[in-house]
């Protein structure tokens, strides 16, 4: 099966999508909707989103847009019979993904969500090396993952709390929750200081978030913030036998530094503080867009189940999500 596959926005996110699209043989793009853009962009027709949502032409839509328009048009289009890949974060609440859920259900399509950290090599290694209890269970992660803003910010819908949801939380931190329910499962206890002391936005600047999973005993820790003045990616996750160390990340400016993972087994004589017995590996490649990509149409293709970044994996997150933000005291 050939998918016909039409994008709704095609700002950044849009144009990356299309580029790991144009790469897989099973699907192609035959519609964009964007409203800065003429009657075609890059020779592909640019119609308005309802004309993409209706037509019997299109088979799956690609969603692109500002996270205040994610949900509805996922439930819209998922009701007009089209599987769905959509950007983070899927919604605002728990409460709007039980919704987007139903609809899915009612469907019967495939759906999708874009977070695509998952699908980094580094990170597919690392989980194999947990799923293989390779050096038994997780104690703790932590993770920090910063950036640095201009004032242009300010004039942007990431700022703007009713176009946004919230701040470099759900902008930047979910893709490091996403990666801490990934590789460790889920976290009952959930504590958070939410600031913003800077930059005086609608919201918040600063996230310090303290998960548990009362059952296993696991921590984690994440810091997420637009105050680092520089940009910095860092997981790293400790289990019983040893650890594993992922310090930047492969992006298209590379903002992030080079993307290495360290790992190296427990070490119990003295001295503990040696770094020669690391194993350190550097991705130079960025193959998560595609990778992404394929599994979407591979199980449209194969009528099989999403099984990363599925509803579900959405709402575990948008639970948690939830339980932080109640805490936001600014």
């Amino acid at each position: 099966m050939n998918c016909k596959v039409g994008i709704i926005g095609y700002g950044k996110m849009g144009k990356i999508r299309h580029k790991a699209i144009r790469n897989l043989s099973n699907a192609k793009v035959v519609a964009l909707s964007e409203p800065s853009g003429g009657v075609e962009i890059n020779s592909t027709p640019n119609i308005s989103l309802d004309n993409i949502i209706k037509s019997k032409d299109i088979d799956a839509i690609i969603i692109c847009t500002p996270n205040y328009l994610n949900k509805d048009l996922t439930i819209k289009s998922l009701s007009a019979g089209k599987h769905v890949f959509c950007e983070k974060p899927p919604c605002f609440t728990g409460k709007d993904m039980l919704e987007i859920i139903q609809a899915e259900k009612l469907s019967g399509k495939k759906l999708m969500y874009g977070f695509n950290h998952r699908h980094h090599d580094s990170i597919m290694k690392m989980k194999r090396n947990i799923d293989n209890n390779e050096f038994g269970k997780i104690l703790w992660m932590r993770g920090r993952y910063g950036k640095s803003v201009t004032p242009d910010y300010y004039y942007q819908w990431r700022a703007k709390k009713d176009l946004a949801g919230g701040g470099i939380l759900i902008d930047q931190g979910i893709h490091m929750l996403d990666l801490f329910l990934h590789l460790g499962g889920d976290f009952d206890s959930i504590k958070a200081e939410i600031s913003n002391l800077y930059w005086n936005l609608e919201v918040e600047d600063n996230a310090f978030v303290i998960l548990k999973n009362s059952e296993t005993g696991m921590l984690a820790n994440l810091h997420s913030t637009m105050t680092q003045w520089r940009h910095l990616f860092s997981l790293e996750v400790f289990m019983e036998k040893g650890y594993m160390v992922l310090n930047g990340l492969n992006t298209s400016t590379m903002s992030y530094g080079k993307e290495v993972l360290s790992i190296a087994k427990n070490r119990s004589s003295a001295p503990a503080a040696i770094w020669e017995d690391e194993i350190k590996t550097e991705y130079s490649d960025n193959n998560s867009w595609r990778y992404e990509m394929e599994h979407f149409f591979t199980a449209i293709d194969n009528d099989t189940e999403v099984t990363i970044g599925t509803s579900q994996d959405a709402l575990q997150l948008m639970k948690i999500m939830d339980k932080i933000y109640e805490q936001k005291e600014f």
